[in-house]
């Protein structure tokens, strides 16, 4: 009895350790623990014990030790667990394969929603949003906000906005209150289809239910209020927020460059620096945008220099195509084309049309066909760039060359797609 007692307290001692290691992410140290256990231990270990294991396989991507558990799982009657199911269907899924992780899935005998919520979970990052929505339709049992969530996850990183926000609608159907992962999915699909009263709606639940607190909220949504252009709410939001991090300046930041607040956004830059915030690279994405705005080229480069210089950030093609941006604008060229000729990564779509759409502003046709020609490139179905470029020839009467930019147009069989907008209505 007296040694029982002796390996229980001490099964009882080792989970707790394992769960702190699992929670925390030191997965080389749970699994090195978990083999102590299996090597010291009298006892059987439980179902918490391998879920937790489980989860560190998946971490660090340990699937022969999963499959080894799982056959562990299977002779120890331990697949009725929801919680060791639902692991090894989540361990099989981005370990080794969503279909091998569908075959466990449909063996499993009686599936809780947790192991639903497993399989949508993983269907639904791996963009088979389809297959998941089908899916979800089949389930037979009650679905709970978390089984919701994956999928608006989805729907939004797809930017399919009104989908998610359909899908959210039937989760409020279902009686079933959103969480504050579901705000955070949600978030990303009312901007792309600029839903700003369910913005409002999201901020004022968050508020009732006290998590507006919460930093990434607060966060997403100073970036969701900007980007649809409330500027107000955004800082409401910015000045209610305890604690603010890099993504909650860099979106305030970059909500006053996209809205053409220019100077608003290198002041609060410059806010940021005072309260020894650091920046990353999405800060100085929307400072460069700002200088481009207002056309402060030389400060620009000086922005681009201490990103470098002073916080030891790598400058990205998107950084490239900001400077060329802003060179363009002010008229200097050459100066764009040689940030072109000379960034150490490949010059991007965005960095040679801001080239073009400078050239055709200062009538620069030399450089114009450079970057016409390396568009044709890298974006061969992009009409607007056979047409600016034809307008541009047409412009100082080399009416041939214009002429050929529409032959070879038709020979790509490149179309121009008419213009078209939208609003959402609602009464």
């Amino acid at each position: 009895m007296g040694s029982y007692n002796s390996n229980y307290l001490r099964l009882l001692s080792y989970t707790k350790q394992l769960t702190f290691y699992v929670n925390h992410g030191n997965h080389e140290q749970a699994l090195a623990l978990f083999h102590h256990m299996q090597a010291s231990l009298a006892l059987g270990l439980d179902a918490h014990v391998f879920s937790l294991t489980l989860k560190s396989c998946t971490a660090i991507q340990r699937p022969h030790l999963g499959i080894a558990i799982h056959a562990h799982a299977a002779k120890s009657s331990l697949l009725s667990s929801p919680f060791v199911a639902s692991a090894l269907v989540d361990m099989y899924g981005k370990c080794i394969s969503v279909s091998l992780a569908r075959k466990l899935f449909d063996e499993i005998p009686q599936r809780s929603v947790v192991v639903w919520n497993a399989i949508l979970s993983l269907y639904a990052h791996a963009n088979m949003l389809s297959d998941a929505l089908r899916l979800f339709e089949a389930m037979d049992v009650q679905p709970n906000t978390s089984s919701f969530n994956s999928i608006i996850a989805g729907l939004s990183e797809l930017e399919d906005g009104f989908k998610a926000i359909a899908f959210y609608r039937k989760m409020q159907q279902f009686g079933l209150k959103p969480n504050l992962i579901s705000l955070l999915a949600l978030l990303p699909a009312c901007v792309g289809v600029a839903a700003l009263d369910l913005i409002k709606q999201i901020h004022g639940f968050a508020m009732r239910s006290d998590i507006s607190s919460h930093l990434q909220l607060g966060s997403g949504l100073v970036e969701a209020y900007g980007r649809c252009g409330c500027l107000s709410y955004a800082h409401n939001v910015f000045d209610s927020m305890k604690e603010r991090d890099v993504v909650a300046w860099s979106s305030l930041i970059s909500a006053h460059a996209l809205h053409g607040e220019a100077r608003t956004a290198l002041n609060i830059f410059q806010q940021m620096e005072l309260a020894e915030v650091h920046p990353d690279e999405i800060t100085f994405i929307g400072v460069l945008k700002a200088c481009s705005h207002v056309g402060l080229a030389d400060k620009a480069l000086d922005y681009f220099s201490r990103m470098q210089r002073d916080y030891g950030l790598k400058a990205s093609s998107d950084h490239y195509s900001c400077l060329v941006d802003v060179l363009g604008r002010a008229g200097r060229l050459h100066e764009a084309f040689d940030i072109i000729r000379e960034m150490p990564v490949r010059a991007t779509a965005k960095a040679w049309g801001a080239l073009l759409g400078a050239c055709r502003i200062y009538g620069e046709l030399e450089l114009a066909e450079i970057a016409g020609k390396a568009l044709f490139e890298i974006e061969p179905e992009n009409a607007a760039n056979y047409v600016l470029l034809a307008k541009m020839f047409a412009s100082v009467g080399r009416h041939e060359e214009a002429q050929r930019m529409r032959r070879e147009m038709k020979e790509r069989r490149v179309k121009v797609v008419p213009g078209s907008s939208w609003v959402v209505y609602q009464d």
